[in-house]
């Protein structure tokens, strides 16, 4: 009986170290392009089920990994993808391992020779709720409809992009994201918008969570459509406007909880966010982040940006 024993002792470290990978991961990426931050969760490990999904490869979906292992305490997955510029086909391989003070450090090798260095830290435990005790503190308007004080670009060494006409502000396609000097945590926030025809922006919840903005009046709504937690949470209708009218955001956001009004439609209803999105410039979910303005895809402008804090 002890000769049968001892081997299945030996391996009870090796399987007890591995899930250490089991849960979310927030990911900070010091040398990303667009100045991104990732997210991971990983589940299943030693149960033979090992499952993994995936935040920032290479753009913005919340990505099914296919292909994941943990090996001589290493978990690898990679990602096959068309690069949309080249047209060429590109391989990502990501390779992590768990540090003594429970960090995930890896890396990412791709085929076309970019590799890029990151460290992963578990997601916070938010309990805060939207239960109908919080109050409304000042309200702060993030837009003087004069000039973009009070806001900065997210993306390092990219021109800005933005001006102000006629009281909103507007990108020129290709842009640098907007991002405010000023951080918050829980908050509602009524932001006006217009883009036009087929262009495509977003609205970052404390620098890390995307509502999307999508010219798609009329057609059947998904994870991608106007008034979607981008990638996670449908709206329940599509409420949008037809190109060129502007329409209107009112948004709640309570802890990891979020509530979203497009065009006094209530299109998300107190969901949970399950993590980062591609918009994410901050990984560290536990703190209070700034609002993100989307100008590096098509032609969108803004007007009236009013938070109000949540308080008790």
């Amino acid at each position: 009986m002890r000769k049968l024993l001892l081997p299945a002792l030996l391996f009870l470290p090796l399987f007890a170290d591995d899930a250490q990978f089991n849960g979310r991961w927030d990911i900070a990426v010091p040398q990303e392009s667009r100045a991104r931050a990732w997210w991971l969760e990983v589940s299943g490990v030693g149960t033979g089920a090992l499952k993994g999904k995936f935040v920032g490869f290479p753009g913005g979906d919340m990505n099914e990994i296919q292909q994941i292992t943990i090996q001589s305490g290493e978990l690898r997955f990679n990602f096959d993808y068309k690069d949309h510029r080249s047209g060429q086909p590109v391989r990502r391989d990501y390779s992590a391992h768990l540090t003594p003070d429970g960090k995930l450090l890896g890396v990412m090798k791709a085929s076309d020779g970019e590799q890029l260095q990151f460290t992963g830290v578990r997601a916070p435990t938010i309990t805060e709720k939207d239960d109908g005790t919080w109050r409304e503190g000042t309200p702060v308007e993030l837009f003087n409809h004069r000039d973009l004080s009070g806001w900065h670009g997210l993306i390092p060494n990219l021109a800005l992009g933005w001006t102000v006409k006629d009281t909103a502000m507007g990108n020129v396609v290709g842009a640098n994201n907007l991002e405010s000097d000023q951080s918050f945590w829980n908050f509602k926030l009524h932001v006006e918008f217009r883009v036009g025809k087929d262009s495509n922006s977003g609205i970052g919840l404390r620098g890390r969570y995307e509502v999307q903005i999508l010219e798609d009046f009329g057609r059947p709504p998904n994870k991608h459509s106007n008034g979607a937690l981008y990638s996670r949470v449908a709206p329940s209708v599509n409420a949008s406007k037809p190109a060129g009218e502007w329409q209107a955001y009112d948004i709640r956001l309570v802890g990891r909880t979020v509530t979203v009004v497009l065009n006094d439609q209530k299109v998300i209803n107190r969901q949970e966010i399950e993590g980062l999105t591609a918009i994410a410039g901050n990984a560290d979910e536990g703190q209070p982040g700034p609002i993100i303005l989307q100008g590096d895809h098509g032609p969108v402008e803004f007007r009236n940006i009013v938070l109000t804090p949540l308080v008790r």
